[in-house]
């Protein structure tokens, strides 16, 4: 079972922006400065979960521009490929 750590931080103001400081619970799971997270807000719960991404090469031959091309694509028609899966 993995270790759960408890902290508490103030919401304080960066720039324009709202923020807290966690640097030892980024070092805890590997993060540094430059890495890329994944951050789910679960608005019901008041919840907001922050996970490492997983960092993946790309095969030979795709750019991260196709993929990104690709990503776009998915999104705006997203109803449309749901809806060919079920027939």
């Amino acid at each position: 079972m993995s270790k759960v750590i408890e902290m508490e931080r103030k919401v304080t103001k960066f720039g324009n922006s709202l923020g807290i400081t966690m640097t030892e619970a980024l070092k805890q799971i590997g993060l540094e400065l430059g890495d890329t997270v994944h951050i789910d807000v679960k608005e019901a719960d008041g919840e907001i979960v922050i996970r490492k991404a997983n960092k993946i090469a790309l095969p030979s031959g795709i750019s991260p521009e196709f993929v990104e091309t690709l990503s776009q694509v998915i999104l705006q028609y997203d109803e449309t490929l749901k809806g060919l899966k079920d027939r």
